[in-house]
């Protein structure tokens, strides 16, 4: 073979070697490729490659800049209100979520460890992000391999408080950019906050507060590092770790998140290796469902969020936000003594059902410290869903009698005197004959007594005439007063001025305006408190995030003076001595009161205190379904129902169960003045109907030593100037409308007790 033949042969066999898809040139070399491997090549690879990270930075930055933190969800947000008692015992809690906001200053420094420990170790050296969390993250998501993973503290927080709990590729990147963004702008104290506030801890519990007192009864400010440590590890899988209903292996895997909190705090310093090794797991309680609204609780919170709303000038609307943690001065061990007290006094007696009578009975009671004005028990009816309003605040009855006081406090005060000018104290004579038509009035009244019994043949002490719960005299006296003083004097002692309280009708003098019984707890806490003005409040302290609750001032100003307070209480010592609150009477306290029946026995009070406790309880008739107010007659199968009855029953086995272990302390009364003793007028003819009091005019020639039977004045007593002169009339006489004015007087009211 030649040499042209050999260097042909081989050109031929190097075409067979050459790959396929490439052509030879003219000039014998490779052509450009084809097929599938003209647009792969490493060179385009990696063109490619880097281009699509360079547009994922241009649009990571995008991205950056246009993201926006939106508006926080709303159950982030979301809080219940809680009321504590006065011990500290959680009464209630109120609202869809239960959570309760709490600052990071109120979560132990060791508590926040152990969440970073097991959550997210750098959390305080990182920008709010973990990169490799991220991708893998990402990775799992769009792979089908599971929830995103590795997420920051911060992450956390900006799903919990932003975002939403979808698993997707788009939150994964909003959280991602909002986490940065949020780390530059918050300082890592908030957003932990943020963070502990928001997760979900199992048991309805939302946020660290709520999960404190979930699984150990205590505050998170309470909580020790053993038991933060618990729910670190719970917040995995909080049903699957919790204790009191996990299985065998549930209870394995959080002792191993457990143990893996302490080993980490070890590890990063915030926990010395020692004292680890002598710490212990603690088991939470069992689960309790939440406080609701059952028996009194509900009547408590309706009296706490009024006042919250007073203080506050807050709507209901924003109330219903939640966010407060309210405690309430209620003592616990009163409180069960009054309810207590109903049931076994009231309650036990009743026959609802087969008694007409008993159906519509309501029961209503308020119990304050004078000292400090705390409510400290309240009854408000047998439940909110039988009686929806509370009883202890409803303002649609009378008080009946227990206002008289109020009118004697006013005559004290403004040193009133009778029409004949003598002054007006608790030995001032009056006449107690019933019927008998009020002098010095242009308004005629001419009340009855209780059973159109005539007092004193005919003339009585102040004293007498508060024992027995008079009308006749103390219809004379406010019009001695003045009606408007004694007005007055009612709003200035804490009572409210309402619609229809006229202030110049004598018939005020017998409790006709409206009241509660805390407003009249107030006012006889006030004659207790030596005429210091007590303003009963509910709520002990109240504290929100964002809103400020400044309590009422319980005590204020001298209201009325020391002297009249004293005396005042004085007098009403003598009423539960001797007169109609004797049913109150015992030898472990010394007490004051006042009975109270309304016209046409549709209330009950019994108003009464002692030297440490004021209590008011009132009966009601109030018919089911209407709400009109009917008689407390027949009540239990008796007869008349007045406040020497059930409320003082009531209040007399309250006093003795809330004082029971008490020191008994005494009334100091040094300052009563109980006036000269006054010596009624000799006559053996009967006084006149118009005759207020032995004082209309000074008798002629008066003896200095009573007669064994008080008789008047044998001359009719002078009226003044306006008045024309009375008829005589025996001491129990048949009424004769008086001539002055001449219109006709106005129909008497039923006692008033």
């Amino acid at each position: 073979m030649g040499r042209a033949e050999a260097r042909k042969a081989q050109q031929q066999r190097g075409a067979r070697r050459a790959p396929r898809g490439r052509v030879k040139d003219g000039g014998g070399k490779a052509g450009k490729p084809t097929g599938i491997r003209r647009f792969f090549t490493w060179k385009k690879i990696l063109g490619t490659f880097f281009g699509m990270i360079l547009l994922g930075m241009v649009a990571l930055v995008g991205l950056y800049f246009s993201v926006e933190p939106p508006d926080p969800n709303e159950n982030a947000l979301t809080e219940n209100n809680v009321y504590k008692l006065a011990d500290g015992t959680v009464l209630a809690q109120v609202g869809k979520t239960n959570r309760q906001i709490v600052p990071i200053a109120k979560i132990p420094k060791d508590v926040q460890n152990t969440f970073i420990a097991i959550e997210n170790k750098s959390f305080y050296e990182d920008r709010g992000v973990d990169l490799k969390g991220v991708a893998r993250g990402l990775f799992n998501t769009a792979t089908g391999k599971g929830k995103a993973g590795g997420s920051t503290i911060t992450q956390q927080y900006v799903k919990n408080f932003y975002l939403t709990q979808d698993q997707t590729a788009t939150r994964k990147l909003k959280e991602l950019v909002i986490s940065l963004k949020v780390d530059q702008k918050m300082k890592k104290p908030e957003i932990l906050a943020g963070y502990l506030n928001t997760n979900f801890y199992g048991r309805n519990a939302y946020g660290i507060q709520a999960a404190a007192q979930a699984y150990y009864g205590v505050d998170a400010e309470k909580l020790t590092l053993e038991q933060g440590a618990y729910l670190a590890a719970l917040l995995q899988a909080p049903n699957q770790y919790d204790w009191a209903t996990a299985g065998p292996n549930g209870k394995r895997l959080v002792m191993v998140r457990f143990n893996a909190v302490l080993d980490n705090m070890v590890e990063m310093g915030e926990l010395d290796a020692a004292k680890r090794k002598t710490m212990q797991f603690q088991e939470p309680i069992k689960p309790k469902p939440v406080a609701g609204m059952e028996g009194q609780k509900g009547y408590l919170l309706q009296a706490a969020d009024e006042e919250l709303k007073r203080q506050t000038g807050m709507t209901d609307a924003e109330l219903k936000l939640g966010g407060w943690e309210i405690t309430l001065t209620i003592d616990p061990k009163k409180q069960a003594a009054l309810e207590a007290a109903v049931q076994e006094e009231l309650e036990s007696k009743l026959d609802r059902k087969g008694r007409a009578v008993d159906s519509a009975v309501q029961a209503g009671a308020t119990s304050v410290d004078p000292k400090t004005g705390s409510i400290l028990a309240m009854y408000g009816g047998t439940g909110l869903s039988e009686q929806w309003a509370s009883n202890a605040l409803r303002k649609d009855f009378q008080p009946g009698s227990t206002f008289k006081p109020v009118v004697l406090a006013s005559a004290l005060e403004n040193k009133s005197t009778t029409q004949g000018g003598k002054p007006i104290t608790p030995n001032t004579l009056y006449d107690g004959t019933s019927k008998r038509e009020v002098v010095g009035s242009s308004i005629p009244f001419n009340p009855q007594n209780q059973d159109d019994k005539d007092y004193g043949n005919p003339m009585m002490t102040v004293q007498s005439a508060t024992n027995s719960s008079v009308n006749s005299v103390y219809a004379q006296m406010i019009v001695d007063t003045k009606p408007e003083n004694a007005k007055k004097t009612a709003l200035a002692l804490g009572m409210q001025d309402r619609e229809g309280w006229p202030a110049d009708k004598p018939a005020m003098s017998l409790g006709t305006m409206s009241a509660d019984t805390a407003e009249m707890a107030g006012v006889y806490a006030t004659f207790d408190n030596h005429g210091k003005k007590v303003t009963p409040n509910i709520i002990k302290s109240a504290e929100h995030k964002t809103r400020e609750f400044k309590p009422v001032v319980p005590i204020g100003d001298q209201a009325i003076s020391r002297k009249t307070a004293d005396t005042v209480t004085k007098v009403l010592t003598g009423v539960v001595e001797d007169g109609s609150g004797k049913a109150v009477r015992s030898s472990a306290y010394e007490a004051a009161g006042k009975t109270g029946t309304t016209e046409k026995n549709v209330a009950a009070w019994f108003t009464g205190f002692t030297p440490d406790l004021v209590t008011v309880v009132a009966m009601f008739g109030d018919e089911p379904g209407t709400h009109v107010q009917t008689s407390l007659t027949g009540t239990a199968g008796g007869g008349r129902a007045g406040g020497s009855s059930f409320p003082a029953a009531i209040w007399k086995n309250y006093t003795l169960a809330a004082l029971k272990g008490e020191k008994s302390s005494s009334f100091d009364l040094d300052e009563a003045d109980m006036g000269p003793t006054q010596a009624p007028p000799t006559s053996t003819i009967p006084s006149s109907p118009s005759s207020p009091s032995s004082q209309s005019a000074p008798p002629p020639a008066p003896s200095t030593t009573p007669p064994p039977t008080p008789t008047p004045d044998p001359t009719p007593s002078k009226t003044p100037p306006t008045t024309p002169p009375p008829t005589p009339t025996p001491s129990k006489p048949t009424p004769t409308p008086s001539k002055t004015p001449p219109t006709t007087p106005a129909p008497p009211p039923m006692p008033n007790l």
